[in-house]
């Protein structure tokens, strides 16, 4: 049976707020310093993937020991990122939905390079976003239905070169059949005026980030 979520708990930011978007039935992934985050919270992974080069020799134990499953890698002898080793091994199971978190950080070419994953599982036809404690990152190449929450603002970015047809329905500053190039900020902190609004593309590849300060 393919599950309904899986959440990916990669190693940047993570706090008490990521434990409140675990439901029931979810399969927890733990990505390197991910896995540690969800044993110290009482969480066993189903699985805890990576090099692992972020934890000490103790820490590495309490992962082994408290995980269903681990696959551990060469830090050096990769040519994947951790999360993305993990993305994969989530998009073979076919869930219906998966949940970065975690995936942003410090760091900001893991950052970047964890946006840019979600175009993997878009590909696969699966639905895929981050979220931290301040956003909530999707990807779109069609049409996104977004609803009001606690994030005060919707942001559009292309993630392509151009993004042409942009129609957007239910907010303040509405777009019609519009086109967004790499380096417009057009798109930038926009507000839902319905409960929920709509967002439509005809082409190219759309970042839409709902955050708050």
């Amino acid at each position: 049976m393919n599950p309904n979520r899986i959440l990916l708990f990669a190693g940047g930011n993570l706090g008490t707020w990521a434990l409140r978007h675990i439901r029931e039935d979810d399969w927890l992934v733990g990505v390197d310093r991910g896995a540690l985050f969800l044993i110290r919270h009482g969480c066993t992974p189903r699985l805890a993937i990576g090099d692992f080069d972020s934890v000490s020799g103790e820490e590495w134990a309490e992962i082994e020991n408290n995980s269903q499953t681990v696959t551990s890698c060469d830090p050096i002898m990769k040519d994947l990122t951790d999360t993305e080793m993990a993305l994969a091994w989530a998009l073979e199971r076919q869930p219906a939905e998966i949940v970065l978190l975690g995936a942003l950080g410090t760091r900001f070419d893991h950052t970047l390079a964890n946006v840019h994953l979600l175009r993997k599982a878009l590909h696969a036809q699966i639905p895929c976003k981050i979220v931290d404690e301040n956003n909530e990152i999707h990807l779109t190449d069609g049409t996104l239905t977004v609803e009001r929450d606690h994030f005060a603002h919707v942001s559009l970015l292309p993630l392509s070169p151009e993004v042409t047809g942009i129609t957007l329905t239910g907010f303040q500053y509405p777009l019609e059949n519009a086109t967004l190039r790499i380096g417009d900020t057009l798109g930038i902190s926009n507000v839902l005026t319905a409960d929920a609004g709509t967002i439509s593309v005809r082409s190219g590849l759309l970042l839409v980030i709902k955050s708050k300060d």
